[in-house]
């Protein structure tokens, strides 16, 4: 008979052999997992080529791991981002937005296993036509005013001598709470206007002139030469690659010719002509000259005709709202002066170097400007008459190119016979300017609606104008321009030459 005692203790050792060979069997598939190199098998290139639109691709891999797909740029997403081991390949979808940029760019997607890191190159190619305005073809006729104003100026007609009411809060394009639909139709179910998104109206508009690829020489940037009927010319350097040229600040009523030719060989890639049309003549350079328009186009009470090109009013131009392209602009346009309407803030010298300046500090538009300041309103009609004469054109502006500005755009076109109710509506056109110009930003701070005051009712035309014609009704024509001649003379000591040589030189 088997001793119990004995049956114990072999059992026991029976035991405890099966025991440490579990336990080492589970170290040894420990062991095993703990030492299983990740492995990651791409099943394409490394490199995946995309258009500049947004899209999607595909990314497609084996890994023996679990792994983790993220990408290092914000323009990039994945879909799935996490995943375990596998041994047939795996799908990433890879979410990319449209590259607003002319230039190719590349993202970087990276696929985590372990310790282990793959990298995938997402390269997008760049739009070469981004940026592009509308296509300018030979032969078109094009607007060349913004059309938010350009609706304005044709819908809208003002009375002389009844500045009790006023219509442009009624436009859009502009400072009013009214609401909006996408095609910019005032909508009771639309969006509200919302600061920092209104839209762009004072910039006139733009058009591209564009060639075909295989008309590129290589090696080689291009010119563009552009003129038009009145005898202004320009020329603009165009980068080497390029498939188009944007042109702007178009001359209303117009006809200009255009060519772009080769540097290296004259190889002409693109030429024609073509017409404006458009009641006002906007300007607009880099970086920013906001609030910009010309003098010209408006008619007179005697049939004629202010011209284009030789005064101009607008916002503040200065080093830090204007850059070099946009100072390169400012001269080809043919703005040979530029009269500094501010006080405390008033530059010390012109924003472009090589051009006359003149800055004689003034602090308040309206009748304060015309009355206490009329010394220093007659140095700034004289610099306006001299330059003209010398052939410059003449840029005048204050800070947001609204109140001194106004003041003296009033006096100007009222002097060359402008009737007053289009004044008014040259005037309103500051409507369509930006925060920072027809609204400051004080204004905008201080109060939860945008808030307008350069209308014809308001503030400065309502004072201004009056005033003129209280002057008219003491002289014998009794017209607006009577009344602002008689300022000049009596008032502000203007000569009579002065006075008629800027009549002669700028009206046809």
């Amino acid at each position: 008979m088997i001793n119990s005692d004995y049956m114990k203790k072999l059992f026991t050792i029976m035991m405890t052999i099966l025991l440490v060979v579990c336990c080492k069997e589970k170290e040894k598939k420990q062991q095993s997992v703990e030492t299983v190199e990740p492995e990651v098998t791409l099943s394409g290139s490394n490199t995946i080529d995309v258009g500049y639109a947004g899209g999607n691709a595909t990314l497609s891999f084996t890994c023996n791991t679990e792994w983790k797909v993220s990408p290092m740029d914000s323009w990039i997403e994945v879909n799935p981002s996490t995943g375990a081991a596998s041994n047939t390949p795996v799908t990433v979808t890879v979410t990319y937005e449209s590259n607003q940029s002319r230039y190719s760019r590349d993202g970087l997607v990276y696929i985590f296993a372990g310790d282990l890191t793959k990298t995938v190159t997402l390269h997008q190619a760049g739009d070469t036509m981004y940026g592009a305005g509308p296509e300018l073809k030979s032969g078109s006729t094009v607007l060349a005013t913004n059309p938010n104003v350009e609706k304005f100026l044709t819908e809208v007609s003002y009375p002389d001598r009844d500045w009790s009411y006023s219509k442009v809060l009624d436009y859009y394009g502009g400072f009013n709470d009214k609401k909006y639909n996408e095609n910019g139709e005032e909508d009771p179910n639309g969006v509200a206007f919302n600061w920092g998104n209104e839209p762009n109206s004072d910039q006139p508009m733009s058009y591209s002139i564009r060639w075909a690829e295989s008309d590129l020489v290589a090696g080689s940037a291009m010119t563009l030469v552009l003129e038009d009927k009145l005898g202004w010319k320009a020329e603009t350097a165009i980068a080497e690659g390029d498939l188009y040229v944007n042109i702007t600040n178009l001359v209303p009523n117009d006809e200009y010719t255009y060519k772009v030719t080769a540097d290296k060989d004259g190889k002409v890639l693109a030429q024609g002509n073509f017409s404006t049309t458009g009641h006002l003549h906007q300007i607009f350079f880099q970086k920013s000259c906001r609030n910009g328009r010309d003098l010209g186009g408006w008619k007179t009470l005697d049939g004629k005709t202010v011209k284009y090109r030789k005064v101009y009013r607008g916002g503040r131009m200065q080093s830090e709202t204007v850059n070099n392209a946009g100072k390169k602009e400012i001269l080809a346009e043919g703005i040979g002066a530029q009269l500094d309407l501010r006080g405390s803030d008033r530059l010390s010298k012109a924003a472009v170097d090589g051009i006359a300046f003149l800055a004689p500090n003034i602090e308040q538009g309206g009748t304060t400007m015309l009355k206490a300041d009329h010394e220093k309103t007659k140095q700034c009609f004289e610099f306006v008459v001299e330059n003209v004469r010398q052939g410059k054109g003449v840029y005048f502006h204050c800070s947001l190119g609204r109140d001194r500005t106004g003041t003296l755009d009033i006096l100007l076109l009222g002097l060359l016979g402008v009737r007053e109710g289009d004044i008014g509506k040259a005037y309103e056109v500051t409507y369509f300017a930006p925060v920072g110009y027809s609204v400051s930003s004080s204004e905008k701070g201080n109060n939860p609606k945008p808030i307008f005051k350069n209308t014809r009712s308001a503030w400065v035309y309502s004072d201004v104008v009056p005033y003129f014609w209280s002057l008219a009704d003491q002289t014998e024509g009794k017209t607006f321009a009577d009344g602002v001649e008689k300022y000049l003379l009596e008032v502000a000591g203007v000569s009579q030459k002065d006075i008629d040589d800027f009549r002669s030189l700028m009206l046809e």
